[in-house]
C-alpha cells in the first residue's frame, strides 16, 4: 500500500512553495531545537525558528531564492542557497551539521579583569510598566585559571554606590536602605571555585553572592568568545554570562516596600555581564 506524503495536504497559496530540511549530527541523530534562519536574496530574514524533535522543519514561503542558516550550540553553522517554485516542495533533504571546536582556552595564570571594556549590567521591571535597565560604573575582578579550566577561580567586588539608571533621584533610592543600604553594604562580591563544561563555548560558572549583606548560590550560564588581541598586542580573553537574582532572597525591606504600596522594581532582576580579561601585570 503506497503511503501519501503529508505535505500532499498542505495548503498553499498559488505564488507559494514549500521549504524543508532535516539536520543531523554526524552520527545521523536530529538535532533538536537546532536554529534556522531563512532569508531573501536581499539578506531579509523571512522566516526563523528552531527544528521539531526530528530535526525537521518545514515552512512555506513566496516562490523564489532564498539562503538558508542553520545553528546549534557546540556545532558549525551551516549555509545553502534554495530555489522554491510555485506550488511544489524544495526540500535540502538530510543537512549534516560538524561538530564546531571550541575556542583556546586562556592560558593558566592570574588574570584580571579589564573593566575599560568590560561591563555589569541589570533589567529590573516596574511591577506592571517598563523595564528598567542600569549597570554598576565601578568594579574590579580577578581570576585564576587553573590547568584544568573546571579548578579555575575568581573573584569580583563590585562598588554598590555605582549604581546607575541614569535617573538621579531613582539612583539615589536605590542606595538608600531602602535597596542596597550602600553605607552598610558597599560591595556586592562574587566569588566562585566551581567552572563547569556545557559543551562547545558554553560554561556554568557557579559560586556566592553576598549582596545587602545576605550570601546566595547563584550561576552564570556563560559563553566563552575566546582570545583575541588588544590595540597594544596584549593577549586578553572575552565572556558573555547572563543570571536571574531573585530580590526575595537577598533583602525583606523590599517587601515591606510592597506593603506599603511603592511599586519599585519587580520581583526578579536579569544581570548581563560583558567581561574581557588581561594577564596580571
Amino acid at each position: 500500500m503506497q503511503r501519501t506524503s503529508p505535505l500532499a495536504a498542505v495548503q498553499t497559496p498559488p505564488d507559494a512553495g514549500v521549504l524543508s530540511c532535516r539536520v543531523l549530527d554526524p552520527v545521523s541523530e536530529p538535532v533538536t531545537n537546532a536554529e534556522f534562519a531563512v532569508s531573501d536574496t536581499m539578506g531579509r530574514t523571512v522566516v526563523s525558528g528552531g527544528t521539531d524533535p526530528y530535526g525537521s522543519f518545514v515552512t512555506t514561503v513566496p516562490a523564489g531564492e532564498y539562503r538558508l542558516a542553520v545553528s546549534a550550540e557546540g556545532f558549525t553553522p551551516y549555509r545553502a542557497t534554495a530555489q522554491v517554485g510555485e506550488n511544489s516542495l524544495a526540500s535540502l533533504g538530510d543537512v549534516t551539521l560538524q561538530v564546531a571546536q571550541p575556542p583556546e582556552l586562556p592560558a593558566p595564570g592570574d588574570w584580571e579583569i579589564e573593566q575599560t571594556h568590560s561591563s555589569i549590567g541589570f533589567t529590573a521591571r516596574h511591577i506592571g510598566l517598563a523595564r528598567i535597565h542600569g549597570r554598576f560604573n565601578s568594579f574590579a575582578g580577578a581570576v585564576r585559571i587553573a590547568e584544568q579550566m573546571e579548578r579555575s577561580a575568581m573573584h569580583v567586588v563590585i562598588d554598590a554606590a555605582t549604581i546607575d539608571t541614569g535617573v538621579r533621584m531613582r539612583d539615589d533610592h536605590l542606595r538608600s536602605a531602602d535597596f542596597l543600604d550602600v553605607q552598610r553594604f558597599p560591595t556586592l562580591e562574587f566569588y566562585s571555585e566551581r567552572f563547569v563544561h556545557r559543551g562547545g563555548a558554553r560554561w556554568a560558572v557557579t559560586g556566592a553572592l553576598s549582596l545587602h549583606g545576605v550570601t546566595r548560590t547563584v550561576t552564570l550560564d556563560t559563553e566563552y568568545l575566546g582570545l583575541g588581541n588588544g590595540m597594544e598586542g596584549e593577549v586578553r580573553a572575552a565572556c558573555r554570562a547572563t543570571t536571574e537574582l531573585h530580590r526575595d532572597d537577598f533583602t525583606v525591606s523590599w517587601q515591606t516596600m510592597l506593603a506599603r504600596g511603592i511599586a519599585v522594581v519587580g520581583p526578579s532582576i536579569r544581570v548581563d555581564l560583558d567581561v574581557q580579561i588581561v594577564p596580571k601585570g
